[in-house]
């Protein structure tokens, strides 16, 4: 019992370090955030060039009256939702827009993550995303790499209240993702962080998606090399853990 016990703790300490040294070379990123940004509001104007991770939205919505007509969903995310390491439409962005086709559920989607960004940038480049793309729900999925930079907890947390009430200000639906951060920040960092988002979504009424990662903690083999971005077949996995809070927002909009 005691050698079972012990390889199971030098097994969790073993997988602890892992996640540490991934999330400091992951810490990288983050500074890419700001050029990358430019380029999206760059690209959302009309002017300038767009990096890899700009928004997608539904092919020839831009020509097609009927496309245009219909209600959009716009994920307001980071790298785990800017297709990061994946080839183009393969990450659960793009898998949302397949499930509702599939299910004949007449949205419109568009995917506004960008790699690095926090809930700084987020809130920066909303205004231009809401004036833009109209849309009738956004799904934010921000914060990681606000623990990333060390950003106060209560800046994470006024951050997200503004981009909420942004939303609601322009018409849209929010959606809300929360997040977690490796457990080498220490306990209290890591409730705390993860209670933001419990706090605001009880307190706004905001419908949460508990955890976008749910499910892959323990399935290294789902990761990208870097321990931290999800690979291609891990997708699916997280478009499932969307789609429960997602659909009951999506009304009666199914296709005859």
């Amino acid at each position: 019992m005691m050698t079972h016990r012990l390889a199971v703790n030098q097994k969790r300490a073993a997988r602890r370090a892992t996640l540490s040294r991934a999330w400091s070379r992951f810490s990288a990123f983050a500074s890419i955030a700001t050029l990358t940004a430019a380029a999206l509001l760059g690209t959302l104007c009309g002017t300038g060039t767009a990096l890899a991770a700009t928004p997608v939205p539904t092919a020839n919505a831009a020509t097609n009256p009927a496309a245009t007509a219909k209600p959009k969903i716009v994920v307001l995310g980071d790298s785990l939702s800017a297709e990061y390491g994946l080839p183009r439409d393969t990450g659960w962005v793009a898998l949302l827009r397949q499930r509702l086709a599939s299910e004949r559920i007449d949205y419109n989607v568009a995917n506004a993550s960008i790699s690095g960004d926090t809930t700084s940038g987020g809130l920066t480049r909303l205004p231009l995303v809401m004036q833009r793309m109209q849309p009738s729900i956004v799904i934010i999925e921000l914060g990681a790499n606000d623990a990333l930079r060390g950003v106060p907890l209560t800046t994470t947390d006024s951050n997200l209240r503004a981009i909420v009430a942004q939303i609601r200000k322009g018409g849209a639906k929010p959606v809300l993702i929360g997040m977690y951060v490796p457990p080498n920040y220490g306990a209290d960092y890591t409730r705390d962080f993860h209670a933001i988002y419990e706090r605001l979504a009880k307190e706004l009424n905001v419908p949460l998606v508990p955890f976008l990662l749910a499910g892959l903690a323990d399935k290294p083999e789902l990761f990208q090399a870097d321990q931290i971005h999800p690979t291609q077949q891990a997708q699916p996995l997280l478009l499932d853990n969307v789609w429960p809070t997602l659909k009951p927002l999506l009304g009666n909009r199914v296709r005859r």
